[in-house]
């Protein structure tokens, strides 16, 4: 590999890296020869995928923390930006689910719900934001939900959740100078570890490799929102009817299920 290409390298900062969306999203910029930062709770599980990253072509950097430690999180990319001349794309992917579990009355994960996937998004972008704006670019990926647009039952913690990322990434984009570019993602159901957890209704869901490539393509456009699949953009368009019949299903299925969670 030549230092001209070394020069041209994207310099990307991506959390939850370990599995799912964020595991397969690091394959995806591997490819492409990029320098990788990447975090996560797991180590070993880290270890593995920064090495098949490594593998496809990339330079790889890896932080092993919780996104709600704000510390450690401030530290990494206090390390990254040492290590490059300018930051080209940050991915919030970090993210926490968790079916409410409101008949045993402990609110336990639904602030975890919380704290994972609102303060670890603001933990992993706003450290970024001094040098994107001192340089008049760079590009931030925050990994929301079609819970962004409505909510249904069973799921109020994490509704609430990505509504206040989308709240967030709508304020970022018009505070931000123009060449920093903000671009909410807007996942329906993708087939990962957290979504199995969950053992909820998933209706229209997407192979994780399929939702990869549909965000990579989006964050190559620079789009200010991407919600995917297509079926989603129609029960959002069509909020009020849709909507109204797919959260009783949502209802149905989460009185069936409660007991077993």
């Amino acid at each position: 590999m030549t230092d001209k290409f070394v020069v041209f390298r994207m310099n990307i900062y991506l959390t939850g890296a370990t599995s799912g969306l964020g595991e397969h999203l690091a394959y995806e910029y591997a490819k492409r020869g990029a320098f990788l930062a990447l975090s996560g709770r797991r180590r070993d599980k880290l270890d593995s995928v920064a090495s098949k990253c490594e593998e496809l072509g990339a330079k790889v950097i890896t932080y092993c923390l919780d996104v709600t430690d704000q510390h450690a999180t401030k530290e990494s990319i206090d390390d990254f930006l040492s290590k490059i001349s300018n930051i080209d794309l940050v991915i919030a992917n970090a993210g926490y689910g968790f079916v409410d579990k409101l008949h045993k009355g402990d609110p336990t994960e639904l602030n975890k719900v919380i704290d994972t996937n609102v303060n670890g998004v603001i933990n992993t972008v706003v450290p970024f934001m001094p040098s994107m704006i001192k340089k008049d670019m760079g590009h931030i990926a925050i990994i929301g939900s079609v819970a962004s647009h409505f909510a249904w039952p069973g799921a109020g913690a994490y509704a609430a959740s990505k509504h206040a990322v989308k709240a967030l990434s709508v304020s970022w984009r018009k505070t931000l100078p123009r060449n920093v570019n903000i671009t909410l993602i807007c996942p329906g159901f993708v087939k990962s570890e957290m979504t199995d957890s969950m053992g909820t209704w998933a209706p229209f869901m997407i192979g994780t490799e399929d939702g990869v490539k549909r965000i990579v393509r989006a964050l190559d456009k620079k789009k200010k929102m991407f919600i995917f699949p297509l079926i989603w953009r129609l029960v959002i368009a069509l909020e009020g009817p849709i909507s109204f019949l797919m959260s009783k299903s949502f209802r149905e299925n989460h009185k069936k299920n409660r007991n077993k969670l």
